[in-house]
Formats: structure tokens, C-alpha cells, sequence
């Protein structure tokens, strides 16, 4: 045997096989995780699917098809309206805040100070807190008594007269709420754009600082256009989070006071487990992963389209 074709055939011992110009073996250790997941994620969600086109309460297996009754009534129930509002003005403070505080604090834990270490480990240290635990905690920062939590620090300071009702009174509770989700999740956006931060070339800053740039002109043509990929992951994980918010809702104010509060998670989990409307509710979570996914789509198709311009 020559020397070539000895070394071809160790090339094609060394190179996996192709079969229809993919890689064939590697994609086989994937197929028991792919089976378990479609087995337990996909063929769950695709058979309930079908139960928002029915009656069912949950119960049994008496059923009847009513087509797409339930869509009308989702469609024309005042409360299944009033929570999509809630929830697209809970996604959209919650995308410009979160993501306007995560950066400020990303530049700032980015420069040179002794600290700067510590303080990254201070603000992201309410990401790793049960949103749960969160939720009481600031639930109870939010007692509406007098001498209690906010209202009692608000006092001590002479602001008497901002005291209020955080979570019971209805112009305010969405807010109040909204607050909570950017105070434990702004350090996660943080890590994010810190991430996109590091990998920023350092000699392209001082390039623009011999050329005379400020410091708000290389943010403006050099830091914001790198951190477009950055960008793309928090306002696609913050859009997402808000538009399924359910937890803290439910801990703080269980859709309350009334309707206040309530978002699409909440109301399908309210119509499935509270009211016995399976197949109503169904359709609630049928419409929501409908619209999630478009959002997605929509919004990942034009920022990774601003990531090839930038």
C-alpha cells in the first residue's frame, strides 16, 4: 500500500462518514434525548391542543367538540382582554427597564474601580433567590400598614405622604409588581451585556481617544454596535419572561386587587384549576404560545438583522 492511500485511510478513520452531507454518527447519541423530550414535552402539548376545541373541565373523559366556541369567548371576555393588556404593559416595562438598568450597571462594574467585583456579586445576587422567596419578601416591603416595610421607611424620611396601599390599590399594584421582576432581574441582564462588555477590543477605545472621541461618542460607534449580539439575547429572554409572567403575580397579588394584576398565565391557570374550564383555558394557552412565538420570531428576525449592519 503507498504512503497516499495509507494516508487517506486514516483520514477517513480519523473523519466521521457523511451521509447526505451531514454527520451521521454524532446525531445518533442525540436520538434518546430527543425521543424522552418529544415523549414528555411535544406529544403532551400536541395531544392538549385538542381540548381547546371542547367542553372538558378537567375531569373525566366526557367531553364534548364546540369547535371554536372557546376562542369567541376568549375573544369577547372582558377579562381575558384586560390581562393581555396587563401583560404586553408588564412586558414592555419590564424589557425597557430591566434591560436599561442591567446596562448602566454593566458600564459601571465594567471600569476600573477597586470594588467592582463585589458589586457584581451584590446586584446579581438576587437572580439566583427563588422568585417565590422574592415575591414574599417583597411582599412584605409592600404591607400597606402605616409603620410597616416601604411605607415605614417612607415616614422615617419625612415622604409621609407617599405612603399607599402598594398592592391593593389598582392604579399602582401592576407596578408595583412590574418593580419587582426588574429589581431581581437586572443583574442577569447585567452578567449579559458585562459578557458583550469584556469582549469589546480595548485598542479600538484608545484608537478613538488619540482621535480626540468622547466617552459618549466611542459608546455611541463603538461599544453599542459590538454589544448588538448582547443586546439580541436580553430583549428576546426579557420579552419572553414578560409575556409568560405568572409567578410573582401569583405570590403577590393572585391577579388581584379584581382584575388588576392578572395576566394570560394567570387567567388560564385560574380558568383550568380554579373554575374547571379545561378547554377554555386550553385555548388561553393555545392563543399565548401562538402569540409568544411570533413575538419571537418577529423580534429575533430584526435584531439579527441589526447585528449584520451594525
Amino acid at each position: 500500500m503507498t504512503v497516499t492511500a495509507q494516508a487517506v485511510r486514516r483520514d477517513a478513520v480519523r473523519t466521521p462518514r457523511r451521509r447526505g452531507g451531514r454527520l451521521g454518527p454524532p446525531w445518533l447519541f442525540a436520538v434518546p434525548a430527543l425521543l424522552v423530550y418529544a415523549l414528555v414535552v411535544l406529544y403532551p402539548a400536541f395531544s392538549g391542543a385538542g381540548s381547546a376545541f371542547t367542553d372538558w373541565s378537567g375531569v373525566g373523559a366526557q367531553r364534548s367538540f364546540v369547535g371554536l366556541d372557546n376562542f369567541q369567548q376568549l375573544f369577547h371576555d372582558d377579562q381575558a382582554l384586560g390581562a393581555l393588556r396587563n401583560t404586553l404593559l408588564l412586558t414592555v416595562a419590564i424589557v425597557v427597564v430591566q434591560n436599561g438598568i442591567g446596562l448602566l450597571l454593566a458600564l459601571g462594574v465594567h471600569t476600573g474601580i477597586k470594588s467592582r467585583m463585589v458589586l457584581r456579586v451584590i446586584f446579581f445576587a438576587p437572580v439566583v433567590v427563588s422568585p417565590v422567596m422574592v415575591s414574599f419578601l417583597w411582599k412584605y416591603v409592600y404591607n400597606p400598614a402605616p409603620d410597616a416595610g416601604l411605607n415605614a421607611a417612607l415616614g422615617a424620611i419625612g415622604l409621609g405622604g407617599l405612603r399607599q396601599d402598594w398592592l391593593g390599590n389598582p392604579s399602582i399594584a401592576l407596578w408595583s409588581v412590574a418593580f419587582t421582576v426588574i429589581w431581581q432581574c437586572a443583574g442577569y441582564s447585567m452578567v449579559i451585556f458585562l459578557a458583550g462588555l469584556e469582549g469589546v477590543p480595548a485598542e479600538l477605545h484608545e484608537s478613538a481617544m488619540v482621535d480626540g472621541a468622547g466617552t459618549v461618542a466611542r459608546f455611541r460607534h463603538i461599544t453599542w454596535p459590538l454589544l448588538a449580539p448582547a443586546v439580541t439575547i436580553n430583549l428576546m429572554l426579557s420579552t419572553v419572561g414578560g409575556l409568560t409572567l405568572f409567578t410573582q403575580i401569583i405570590a403577590m397579588t393572585n391577579g388581584g386587587p379584581g382584575y388588576a394584576t392578572d395576566t394570560l398565565s394567570t387567567v388560564l391557570y385560574k380558568q383550568a384549576f380554579v373554575f374547571g374550564k379545561f378547554g377554555y383555558s386550553t385555548a388561553v394557552a393555545l392563543v399565548l404560545a401562538i402569540f409568544v412565538a411570533a413575538v419571537s420570531f418577529i423580534q429575533i428576525g430584526y435584531l439579527r438583522s441589526r447585528e449584520t449592519t451594525a
